[in-house]
């Protein structure tokens, strides 16, 4: 039985897939749950469709954030904390404190989309990644100074 998968199915395939099941495994466990479809004429140009909407898609959200990684060039982020012995700080320097330095200077990024791989937690300057896309990734620099 050929289907067309509706969800990422383990072992089996990822969405929008066309592959070859046992009827019974199609028939009383993927089509009953809507997982998958069957591959018949009518379906396979509506997966054809979706497929071009989704690419088109996938390609404005791309230039979008090419957009915003242009702007975030040159962008530098200034963060004063208090400081104690050997410039630790007291707390840390997270994503959510950089997306909010950002968002002041008129660049809205979610907190989520900041890479770090660990908070900072010393005094200094640091470069940081923003993953604004599957396939583009920005750079800003992060200075870290004592509060005085």
């Amino acid at each position: 039985m050929k289907i067309i998968l509706r969800e990422d199915v383990s072992s089996l395939g990822k969405s929008g897939d066309l592959v070859e099941v046992r009827n019974g495994y199609g028939r009383n466990y993927l089509l009953p749950r809507d997982m998958a479809v069957l591959a018949n004429e009518k379906n396979l140009k509506h997966l054809e469709h979706e497929k071009r909407v989704i690419s088109a898609k996938q390609a404005k959200l791309k230039a979008g954030a090419s957009d915003v990684a242009k702007r975030l060039g040159g962008a530098q982020v200034k963060i004063a904390r208090k400081v104690g012995d050997q410039d630790k700080l007291f707390g840390s320097v997270t994503s959510l404190d950089i997306a909010d330095s950002l968002s002041a200077q008129g660049i809205k990024i979610d907190r989520r989309q900041i890479h770090l791989p660990e908070p900072i937690k010393t005094v200094g300057s640091f470069d940081v990644e923003i993953r604004l896309h599957a396939e583009v990734v920005g750079k800003i620099k992060v200075e870290v100074v004592p509060e005085a």
